[in-house]
């Protein structure tokens, strides 16, 4: 093609020399890569783009595709300008080994950059998907830009001194304690986002309380080296990825996703209060409509077992008798379970804990209907708002450590008395 050219050129009568040839070459390089630029830029690229913004799809957005069609649009400039060097320069000549390289150069640079851009696209994507809401892929993305930024850096610097890249790979085994050194947290960021990939454990979105960093709040980014979350208080805390993997962390998202969120707390009762319940009070608290069946049941148990002792029975400890603390229990059973807010598929209890200095514990161990924080925390309070009003109907007390103003009744008291 070059040497038709250049013997019509001889034809029209222009003397085609050495200089001649190349400036007319470089120009005609020149003048075919502005017009496929133009091409590409200012027309097919803007009606692709027309095109693809008519769809008014929202899983990928706009600037991402552009992103991607203009970086791959450039490495095949890059391509047309390496041919079209080898086809109009002289074989060995100087001119073409610098278009050559500068060519290569572009062609890596931008095939780098598609790269990075289609890897951008695929995590866009990837967040309308199960799999992208349950993997921490941005983590993986970042650490494969890295790995291909570290390929194509080692392809450029093989360019510049005329070497094979196998010569510079072999090199690496000398520098790996540095590059070690210098890459260490991408490098254990990127085994940590592998293993929290493949073991489920964390992903965007989850609950992640983790009280050495201060988080107790949404995870809102996984990368590479770092992972982020905004904490309930509205502030942000990063964490390195790799503590993920050595520290340990409570992820809340289980609890999400089962629909119950745990009560788990006791009020302490006095236990100089704890006594057996005489006949009277036993009827008055049948008239509470949760308690009566539980009430009739043991009166009918408690009358046949003490049947059998009925010449013993002047003595209370012979036989069987109802105490406060048990019909108390029996009664917050009875109550949580026809609570609306409670789960009754769930674990659900109330029991008591080992005795200690401030009283005897009685824990309320249940599960909330609702996982959202305003309501778990409405239903826990309403429960033992009731707690504190019914105990005194139970003939029990409280246990709650003096305060100044039972120290200034008790000093009144005294001075009265005195």
């Amino acid at each position: 093609m070059k040497e038709m050219f250049f013997h019509w050129l001889t034809g029209m009568g222009i003397e085609v020399s050495g200089l001649m040839a190349l400036v007319i070459a470089l120009g005609f390089i020149v003048l075919t890569s502005l017009v496929l630029h133009m091409l590409l830029h200012r027309v097919l690229l803007v009606r692709l783009v027309g095109i693809l913004g008519k769809t008014k799809q929202v899983w990928l957005p706009p600037q991402l595709q552009q992103r991607l069609f203009y970086r791959l649009a450039l490495v095949l400039q890059g391509a047309v300008l390496l041919g079209q060097a080898e086809i109009w320069l002289p074989r060995k000549s100087e001119s073409l080994q610098w278009i050559e390289m500068l060519a290569q150069f572009w062609i890596l640079l931008f095939l780098l950059l598609a790269l990075f851009a289609l890897l951008d696209c695929m995590l866009s994507v990837s967040r309308y998907t199960r799999l992208g809401r349950d993997l921490p892929l941005r983590g993986i993305f970042q650490g494969v830009k890295l790995v291909g930024s570290i390929l194509v850096g080692i392809l450029m610097i093989a360019l510049l001194l005329g070497k094979s890249p196998l010569f510079l790979f072999s090199g690496l085994g000398a520098m790996t304690a540095v590059l070690m050194l210098v890459f260490k947290d991408p490098i254990l960021g990127l085994v940590a986002g592998i293993q929290l990939s493949a073991n489920r454990m964390l992903s965007v979105g989850d609950w992640l309380q983790m009280d050495k960093y201060g988080a107790d709040g949404e995870v809102t980014d996984i990368g590479l080296t770092t992972v982020k979350v905004s904490n309930w208080d509205k502030t942000i805390t990063t964490i390195p990825t790799y503590a993920l993997i050595s520290d340990s962390f409570k992820n809340w998202q289980g609890m999400t996703e089962s629909g119950g969120r745990r009560i788990k707390r006791s009020v302490s009762i006095d236990m100089t209060s704890v006594r057996f319940l005489t006949a009277d009070e036993q009827l008055q608290l049948k008239q509470a409509q949760l308690l009566a069946p539980y009430l009739s049941r043991k009166e009918q148990e408690l009358s046949v077992y003490n049947q059998q002792l009925s010449d013993a029975l002047s003595c209370p400890i012979n036989g069987r008798h109802l105490t406060n603390l048990g019909t108390l229990r029996a009664y917050l059973d009875a109550y949580l379970r026809a609570h609306p807010g409670i789960r009754k598929d769930m674990t659900l209890m109330v029991r008591q804990l080992a005795p200690t200095k401030d009283g005897l514990p009685l824990e309320i161990y249940c599960f909330t209907a609702t996982t959202a924080w305003a309501d778990y925390e409405g239903i826990q309070a309403d429960i033992f708002d009731h707690i504190f009003a019914i105990i005194e109907q139970f003939h029990l007390r409280l246990h709650q450590s003096p305060t100044g103003y039972d120290m200034r009744t008790w000093q009144r008291g005294s001075a009265s008395n005195g």
